[in-house]
């Protein structure tokens, strides 16, 4: 799964209108058009025409994306001094960031965020919800794969489209 098909699915499954996401991107502070947007948002396909047009979200663009949704949903937070910045995202930690910060964005709970994976019918403990949503570097930290993030997504958007 790459930044574009999450994307795609977390703005399926929060109903976001293409000038929400030029907003949030900006929140994020990445300007983007609508024409960007929705280069962001089509599916690539096998003809390789069609790939040159779409464009690439980076884990940045992702990133930003993410912050401004935070912003977006919860308003915005002084920065205290001296406060680090949250961690990059890497290729290996992109999903148990996106799990972070959607969390925080939408002020789900542990137990919230247990349900809607269990909507998607995958059931994991609370232990391992808590180690990916660990640090990357704690010593229970553990990657999210893919298939957790995906059905995250898909339950998110049985709860808020239903």
């Amino acid at each position: 799964m790459n930044n574009n098909d999450r994307l795609i699915r977390l703005r399926y499954a929060l109903d976001f209108s293409n000038t929400e996401m030029v907003d949030i991107f900006k929140l994020g502070g990445v300007e983007v058009t609508k024409e960007d947007v929705i280069l962001l948002l089509t599916k690539s396909t096998d003809d390789e025409t069609e790939n040159e047009i779409q464009m690439k979200c980076t884990n940045q663009m992702l990133d930003s994306f993410l912050n401004g949704l935070i912003i977006y949903k919860r308003g915005k937070q002084d920065s205290k001094p001296g406060q680090p910045q949250g961690p990059a995202i890497t290729n290996e930690s992109v999903n148990n960031i996106l799990l972070k910060k959607v969390k925080i964005a939408l002020a789900l709970t542990s137990e919230d965020m247990l349900e809607i994976l269990e909507d998607a019918g995958i059931t994991i403990s609370k232990g391992e919800l808590s180690a990916v949503l660990r640090k990357e570097g704690h010593k229970n930290y553990k990657p999210c794969l893919d298939r957790y993030a995906r059905n995250f997504l898909k339950g998110l958007a049985i709860k808020y489209r239903a």
